[in-house]
């Protein structure tokens, strides 16, 4: 049973999150995607309580957030058996043990210290390995000859790894070309979920195989500063 809090969100944000919902859908469908086979994960991040409960009260279960803090404080804003959170932000070392504990998924996972004090946990959540094709300085994610290292490891620990998470890099070129090494990297590891796409380049993900769709924009409009 999903719960939220009783100050909901009004009619009218309800609203206009369930037509953006409809128009991302669509958007999915127009890859040549049936939109029911990729999840759509609401961003949430930097968002307030009434912008989780329109989520809910449109269907969505799946939610995404890259600071611990609010993960953990808006956890209790939808809670059930069919609503997961997912963290995308990266891992801090001080942090992972409280974000292990309020996620069901930790998305940015790229390095192999994270894994060994993943695995150290009474229950350590799911997880997807983090790919970064930049190589810039400051953006979260293992190299992509390191991937599969990862996975190995991290199944060694006896850790479950989902999948990948990619956030692609600025235009559709390179988008495509890191959406098609993920998931080529995804299928080679027998991985099933991929995470790729957000609100600028989801048609392209979605073409290229992607399960799973992280949408803030799209679905909300412009994000409030932190």
């Amino acid at each position: 049973m999903t719960t939220c809090p009783a100050s909901s969100a009004e009619p009218e944000l309800i609203e206009r999150v369930g037509a953006n919902l409809a128009h991302v859908r669509a958007r999915i469908a127009a890859s040549g995607r049936d939109p029911a086979s990729v999840r759509v994960v609401a961003v949430t991040k930097t968002f307030g309580r009434r912008e989780v409960a329109a989520a809910l009260e449109v269907g969505l279960r799946a939610f995404g957030e890259n600071y611990v803090d609010e993960l953990c404080a808006k956890r209790a804003l939808a809670a059930g058996d069919d609503v997961s959170w997912h963290y995308l932000g990266a891992l801090q070392m001080n942090k992972l043990a409280r974000a292990a504990a309020c996620a069901d998924v930790l998305s940015g996972v790229a390095r192999a210290k994270e894994l060994v004090k993943l695995a150290a946990l009474a229950q350590p959540p799911e997880l997807d390995v983090q790919i970064d094709f930049t190589g810039a300085s400051g953006r979260n994610g293992a190299r992509p000859e390191d991937v599969a290292a990862l996975v190995e490891q991290a199944r060694g620990l006896g850790l479950v790894v989902r999948g990948l998470m990619v956030v692609a890099p600025l235009g559709p070129d390179q988008a495509r070309d890191a959406f098609a090494r993920t998931a080529a990297l995804a299928d080679e590891l027998g991985l099933i979920e991929r995470s790729m796409g957000m609100s600028d380049d989801l048609e392209i993900a979605c073409a290229l195989g992607s399960t799973e769709v992280r949408i803030g924009r799209a679905l909300f409009g412009p994000r409030p500063a932190r």
